[in-house]
């Protein structure tokens, strides 16, 4: 399973690359698939490698549900709701691709 991780932008390497801050420490990532992006900028990374640019509120609430992942992961499921509050007070939506097409009578 691949997950990916929020990582913060720290300092621009001039080669396609920045050194990042993440749940692992500081890390230099390969920006080639996102381009080179100021310090300050959060990515979505893989493997050391950026695939996306993310906002800081994306960054947080993926941070809450790696953090939730580890809870049940160690058997404490308690915080889980609060780690994935987006998704607590709503019903889940298939994306529109996945909905069933209505027949017409």
């Amino acid at each position: 399973m691949c997950v990916g991780v929020p990582m913060l932008v720290v300092e621009s390497r001039d080669e396609g690359a920045a050194w990042c801050d993440g749940r692992e420490g500081r890390v230099l990532i390969d920006l080639s698939l996102v381009g080179p992006q100021p310090p300050g900028t959060w990515l979505l990374t893989f493997l050391r490698a950026a695939r996306e640019v993310m906002t800081p509120e994306a960054a947080a609430r993926t941070g809450a549900a790696l953090d939730a992942l580890a809870a049940v992961l160690s058997g404490d499921t308690s915080t889980i709701d609060d780690a994935f509050a987006d998704l607590v007070s709503r019903e889940p939506q298939l994306p529109e691709h996945l909905r069933p097409k209505e027949t017409e009578s």
